[in-house]
């Protein structure tokens, strides 16, 4: 059976939607083309959504950057901070089945970071961030979020799209009904992806699930999905993957010949030292697990995070 897609909202001048201040958009062609195959995109824009018109003008932000107002560029007076922040807290309590969100960069109601806010004068200050994202973010605290542009990084892509299918997953975990072995399941499951991303918070979750049966789990399951959210917002690095790569070879010792462990050997090392992507050794220890099958490692979410044609760790 073929799950269905999971949904990701987006800044709708990122799908094509002629909504920018001049009429015009920011089509990405990585979401357009690539993501859609594998996502329900749920497109905003929340200068259209508070009841701007198109074309409009321009907003920018304004004050103190931790705390930024959003006003016309030519009508000082007009003040749509108070909007956009509303907007915000209406979207995110509409759009509780997202699993991710992709924010226009450098916008003054969306982008997450680097936004320009200026000071008497017109000079920018320290930099801030849109008043849509910030405000829709404090509600959805744990939700994967990215810039378009941040995209474009391949390893920033991956470990997006690797939390955006988490979160997915943890989703349907609670639908089915969580409980304490399904939720020991889960974590476990996720053993050598948090190996790789964060083996301190990895040790610390295991000792939380370790009393499990002290808790109240209702209470303790938001927790651990905190935790386990912001491990994964870590991004893993040729070291810690390779790490993990010597421990899942590790299965294997008694099952490959002194050839077969040289040669799996070698990728890793290769992998490590930036000679062949992680792709390669990975395809290989695909490839002696289906040989010499083990019910724990198949399980591990590590090794297909996220769909084969997404073709995600090709570039890392």
């Amino acid at each position: 059976m073929q799950l269905s897609k999971a949904k990701l909202g987006i800044s709708a001048c990122l799908l094509g939607a002629e909504v920018r201040f001049n009429g015009g958009h920011k089509r990405s062609r990585l979401c357009s083309d690539s993501l859609a195959e594998h996502f329900d995109f749920v497109p905003v824009c929340p200068e259209v959504g508070i009841g701007m018109p198109v074309p409009r003008e321009p907003i920018r932000l304004v004050g103190d950057p931790a705390a930024p107002r959003a006003v016309g560029t030519l009508d000082r007076q007009r003040d749509v901070t108070d909007d956009l922040a509303a907007y915000a807290e209406r979207m995110a309590e509409e759009l509780q089945g997202i699993c991710g969100f992709i924010f226009m960069q450098q916008s003054p109601s969306c982008g997450l970071e680097r936004v320009k806010v200026y000071q008497d004068g017109g000079r920018p200050s320290e930099p801030g961030r849109g008043i849509f994202a910030a405000a829709f973010c404090a509600r959805h605290p744990d939700l994967p979020v990215e810039e378009d542009g941040r995209l474009n990084d391949a390893v920033l892509r991956e470990n997006f799209l690797t939390r955006v299918f988490a979160y997915a997953e943890w989703q349907r975990l609670l639908q089915r009904g969580l409980t304490r072995r399904a939720l020991i399941a889960f974590h476990s499951r996720y053993k050598y992806l948090l190996l790789a991303t964060d083996a301190q918070r990895y040790r610390t979750l295991g000792r939380l699930l370790g009393d499990l049966a002290l808790h109240d789990l209702a209470a303790l399951a938001p927790r651990y999905f905190s935790e386990l959210m912001a491990a994964l917002k870590k991004c893993a690095t040729r070291g810690t993957h390779s790490n993990v790569l010597q421990h899942l070879a590790g299965y294997l010792k008694r099952s490959l010949s002194a050839p077969e462990k040289q040669e799996m050997q070698q990728l890793i090392g290769q992998y490590r030292e930036g000679v062949v992507p992680l792709v390669v050794p990975l395809t290989l220890l695909k490839h002696h697990f289906r040989r010499h099958p083990d019910h724990y490692v198949a399980e591990q979410a590590y090794l297909q995070p996220h769909p084969e044609r997404l073709s995600l760790r090709n570039a890392l």
